[in-house]
């Protein structure tokens, strides 16, 4: 699909396709934290428990959270990622920060 992924969209997409097609027999999902929404949606996903900050992406079998930044390095964390992060890798989870498809799936080879 993307030969050399520019955007954060662009990488997650690159990812999740690539992680399918190579370990068919575990699970990924996004968590839909990103993306501008009205105020009203907004309100409404908050209720629903959506929470700002929570990692890109959850393989379960893995206890593995994938947080993809842009390669191009603007991708920056925020507050309440680092906090999400923090807190995952403490209840004993693996929780990372990926800026490539090379590092994403190291990080699932060094928890498979």
């Amino acid at each position: 699909m993307f030969d050399n992924p520019k955007t954060e969209s662009e990488l997650q997409m690159e990812f999740v396709s690539q992680f399918r097609k190579r370990y068919p027999g575990l699970r990924i999902f996004a968590i839909p934290n990103g993306g501008k929404r009205n105020l009203r949606e907004a309100m409404r996903l908050k209720a629903e428990g959506v929470s700002k900050g929570v990692p890109d992406l959850f393989i379960p079998e893995l206890l593995l959270w994938i947080e993809l930044k842009s390669p191009d390095g603007k991708g920056r964390l925020s507050a309440e990622q680092g906090n999400w992060l923090d807190h995952l890798n403490g209840i004993g989870h693996h929780a990372v920060v990926c800026k490539s498809l090379d590092e994403a799936f190291a990080a699932v080879e060094k928890y498979k």
